[in-house]
């Protein structure tokens, strides 16, 4: 799969490196053939915000046999995009690539009518430009990012990590999305309200640590209780002090985190493998199965049916 990211000058290095960062993880962990590329309004160089020259940027001609664009960012002033930016996006949302605007890139992408409509997200800063600019958008800012499938919006800056991290969800399943996030070490859980479908895994921690001796046997766990004085227990604390140290630790409650992990391997379960919806249940500690709908509803706003059939699929490809 080719990957098109829009450089140009003033782009700073991080939004310029996300995309990059997160697809090429995908080629270089050997989950797919996947390969970016960075193009622009003219071929040649570019100067970043912090003052470096990129060489071999490729002309907006490039883009035309792209399976998915990315605007990665937008000038800081939020100036209208240009006739041939937009006739690119155009052009590529016609010919069925995937259009991505991360952060200020969902204003170029709103320029190009793919959003009209529709809702989106984009940094909170430019919120107020995108409304009068576009007043038949909806723009959302409980959510980190928004998938319509055939374009995909991100909030500000770091958040286009996850919807990067979604994007691979999306094409390789969630096995492929957790080893891409394993690997460039990102954060196990981000607040936002977003119902997304990104693996959290889990943040770095010492291997001697009593915190993440307990995270690591509740993951093998998940199918046994596994309540504050459980796993108080497990790390020779009192509940008090065990609760302290667990969010300083990862950033949230025993409860929060156990109840994420048993949804992650719910959702892992029904992707790759038949097993009944109670069966699935139990093995994650859930219960029964219509707590298990209860909650992965919740938290996904989609039936584990339904997740089954949507991802199910995408997983027996990646395998063949």
């Amino acid at each position: 799969m080719r990957i098109g990211i829009y450089a140009f000058d003033g782009i700073t290095l991080f939004h310029l490196s996300v995309p990059q960062m997160v697809f090429d993880e995908v080629a270089r962990q050997g989950l797919g053939d996947w390969e970016t590329f960075l193009f622009g309004d003219r071929p040649g160089r570019i100067r970043t915000a912090e003052g470096y020259g990129i060489e071999g940027i490729q002309g907006l001609t490039a883009a035309e046999d792209a399976d998915v664009l990315v605007m990665p960012s937008w000038f800081p002033d939020g100036r209208p995009a240009g006739e041939a930016v937009r006739g690119t996006l155009r052009a590529a949302h016609a010919a069925e690539a995937t259009v991505v605007g991360l952060c200020l890139g969902a204003i170029p992408v709103a320029d190009a009518g793919l959003l009209a409509g529709r809702p989106a997200v984009t940094h909170w800063q430019a919120f107020d430009l995108l409304a009068r600019r576009h007043p038949d958008l909806a723009l959302d800012e409980s959510v980190l990012y928004l998938d319509h499938g055939d374009v995909l919006t991100s909030a500000g800056t770091a958040s286009g990590l996850d919807a990067c991290l979604h994007l691979v969800r999306s094409r390789l399943g969630a096995d492929a999305a957790n080893k891409v996030a394993r690997s460039l070490v990102i954060a196990p859980h981000r607040e936002g309200g977003q119902a997304q479908y990104i693996e959290r895994p889990l943040p770095p921690r010492p291997d001697d640590d009593a915190i993440s001796r307990v995270m690591d046997w509740a993951g093998q766990h998940l199918a046994d209780s596994l309540s504050i004085e459980v796993l108080a227990a497990a790390a020779h604390m009192s509940k008090r002090t065990f609760v302290r140290a667990f969010r300083a630790a990862t950033g949230t409650t025993p409860a929060t985190w156990v109840r994420t992990r048993r949804l992650d391997e719910a959702r892992r379960l029904l992707e790759t493998t038949d097993r009944p919806i109670d069966t699935i249940a139990a093995a994650c500690g859930i219960g029964s199965p219509v707590t298990l709908r209860q909650n992965f509803s919740a938290a996904f706003k989609i039936s584990p049916s339904q997740y089954r059939a949507r991802f199910r699929a995408v997983a027996i490809e990646t395998e063949e």
